[in-house]
């Protein structure tokens, strides 16, 4: 169903103990079956959710350790439910799982509160690794975002011209 809101919560099990609560946020169903598979030994899946909406209310309800989330989501995008869960939940560690390499994003993404910026082809790589960064609160970017090609998002610093302006 076109629309449809899911949200699976995974109770605790005895073998849990020590591994990091985990809630994942994307609007695709398969992308979340792949996520949650990724993380399986290491990480305890506590929720999936498909908008930014629900991710909110999962998250004050589960309070995990880690929230991995999609920025293109409907209802509410990933980055400002990031914005929204820095003032609620300070201490909530944040990785963005994205099929979005553009500097940009991931400027937009690490302002907003995220530690780690991965892009979903690399979710297999760099998924895992940006999750321990974060729980040490060290950030994690995919090495196929150049960071530096971003523009700044500060209103005191002057704009440089994206790659497509320079051509133009």
């Amino acid at each position: 169903m076109i629309g449809a809101v899911s949200a699976s919560v995974t109770k605790p099990d005895a073998g849990s103990a020590g591994r990091p609560r985990v809630l994942l946020a994307d609007d695709h169903e398969a992308m979340l079956a792949r996520t949650a598979e990724a993380l399986t030994g290491e990480c305890l899946v506590v929720g999936k959710v498909r908008d930014g909406h629900e991710l909110l209310a999962q998250a004050e309800r589960l309070h995990p350790d880690v929230i991995v989330l999609d920025i293109t989501m409907p209802r509410l995008d990933g980055i400002e439910a990031a914005r929204q869960l820095r003032r609620s939940h300070p201490d909530a560690r944040l990785v963005f799982l994205t099929v979005h390499e553009d500097a940009d994003y991931a400027r937009a993404a690490l302002d907003a509160g995220g530690l780690g910026y991965v892009v979903k082809s690399r979710l297999a790589s760099d998924l895992l690794p940006a999750i321990r960064a974060a729980l040490a609160d060290r950030s994690f970017i995919s090495p196929t975002v150049r960071l530096e090609e971003a523009r700044p998002t500060s209103p005191d610093l002057p704009e440089k011209p994206t790659p497509k302006e320079k051509k133009l």
